[in-house]
């Protein structure tokens, strides 16, 4: 599928975005494992999500999905069955990542597959840590073949069974850079492991992972961006090994709804409303980050979601922002944001410089260097450096024809640089979109853009 884009007039409206998929992954994860039938509602409705409930119910999790809710009838920590094939997680590295750490503590072998853009994506930052508590992993070089070191460490993912007698170790673990991912893996192998788990991270990632376990009466302690589980127990306090069922509400993904408040800014005239999105601090890094450059964004709280997960109507009209520099613990908290910052900072006053963003070379594509060709195709001024970029504000944009490479962030920010370029764009390989967000095109047009989706 592809994208036609073509300039339009303001964008006005309320919508709500589909379920924080980070989030998703984590509660059909949780709901799994649970003793008994827990309801997941507002998922995303994307296909990593997806990717999730299907490998879960491979394990003999019984799952029915209506819409976008799920009731899920969990099996308890220890009651995962081995699945009958591979363990396939399509394009979700998050799905990949979580699920060596549980698949890790098994009494049965699996091997983790996923799509060409998932097989890219380095695995030896979770393959190091958990060989070091004794997991049975391996990965593959970008040949297929066994790994010859963690460097060259890619999916598919081998992880052999712990054997009669052996369980995973305690860990203590500094881990090199901030990462969700890695730090939810361990505290998962962790919930099985024979002692604690302490994980320091350089900066505080995001901590959904944690919230949820705290809120399951997991014995575990947050101190910063260090973390602390203990499967015996805290204060003395012993831990009956699981959790109770329960009903959960996914709030709206605050990276979705990032695409949405860059295009009001973007587009004159523009003025909406986001409701009930997360507004977790640790993924609120693009909202502040918008107030830093001068914007009207306004927050109205919202009741707490289930799983000590906080949410808000997000309120945001057209204006020009400012330039400025986006590095840091900043890029932590908005790192999935970074593409559809370059796009609205065609439209800044000044230029807008992205640092510390390394981590955009090893996702779904390499973000810097591809997000660098799409705005050169529109006629954008930028700079790529070797962890960021800089982008100068203020040129007239044409329309271009662009690739998004699979990535499904790079389509829907050239999409947004579409609506206020001259002529008609194309994004091509849009297919990938519902990755994330399956309602991007149809929320937009409910607004007032001017898109279409071409077989």
């Amino acid at each position: 599928m592809k994208l036609l884009v073509r300039a339009s007039g303001p964008l006005r409206g309320k919508v709500r975005v589909p379920g924080d998929k980070s989030i998703g992954h984590r509660a059909v994860l949780f709901a799994s494992l649970a003793r008994g039938r827990c309801v997941v509602r507002g998922l995303s409705g994307g296909e990593d999500n997806l990717a999730t409930l299907a490998a879960m119910r491979a394990m003999g999790v019984g799952v029915q999905v209506d819409g976008n809710d799920a009731v899920i009838d969990g099996v308890g920590l220890r009651g995962l069955s081995m699945p009958s094939g591979v363990v396939d997680c399509g394009n979700s590295g998050t799905t990949m990542r979580l699920f060596a750490g549980l698949l890790s503590a098994q009494r049965f072998g699996t091997r983790l597959v996923g799509d060409a853009s998932l097989t890219r994506r380095p695995m030896g930052r979770v393959v190091g840590p958990l060989r070091a508590r004794g997991a049975h992993i391996a990965g593959s070089d970008r040949d297929g073949r066994p790994a010859p070191d963690l460097e060259a460490c890619y999916p598919p993912l081998s992880v052999a069974p712990l054997v009669e007698g052996e369980s995973l170790l305690g860990i203590e673990y500094d881990m090199p850079v901030a990462s969700a991912q890695v730090k939810s893996c361990l505290l998962l192998s962790g919930l099985y492991a024979a002692g604690p788990t302490t994980l320091r991270e350089p900066v505080l990632s995001r901590d959904h992972t944690e919230r949820m376990l705290l809120s399951l009466g997991v014995p575990l302690r947050t101190m910063g961006s260090v973390v602390h589980l203990d499967p015996e127990g805290i204060d003395g306090v012993r831990w009956d090994g699981g959790w109770d069922p329960f009903t959960w509400e996914v709030p709206g993904d605050p990276s979705s709804a990032a695409f949405l408040l860059a295009a009001a800014l973007m587009v004159p005239g523009s003025e909406l409303t986001v409701e009930g999105v997360g507004v977790n601090p640790t993924r609120t890094g693009f909202f502040d980050l918008l107030r830093m450059l001068g914007t009207p964004a306004e927050v109205e709280p919202k009741p707490e979601a289930a799983g000590g997960e906080p949410r808000a109507d997000l309120h945001m009209r057209h204006a020009r922002v400012r330039g400025g520099l986006a590095g840091g613990e900043l890029i932590v908290r908005m790192i999935d944001e970074v593409p559809v910052l370059c796009a609205l900072a065609t439209c800044a006053k000044g230029v807008v410089e992205v640092r510390d963003a390394a981590e955009l070379r090893v996702k779904e594509s390499d973000r810097i260097a591809t997000m660098g060709a799409v705005l050169r195709a529109f006629g954008a001024p930028c700079e790529e450096l070797e962890d960021g970029m800089k982008v100068e504000g203020g040129a007239k944009l044409r329309a271009a024809t662009v690739q998004s490479h699979g990535d499904h962030r790079i389509a829907m920010s050239a999409a947004l640089l579409g609506l206020v370029a001259e002529g008609e764009t194309v994004v091509e390989d849009a297919d990938c979109i519902a990755t994330s967000f399956p309602t991007f095109v149809p929320l937009l047009r409910s607004l007032g853009a001017d898109l279409e989706e071409v077989p």
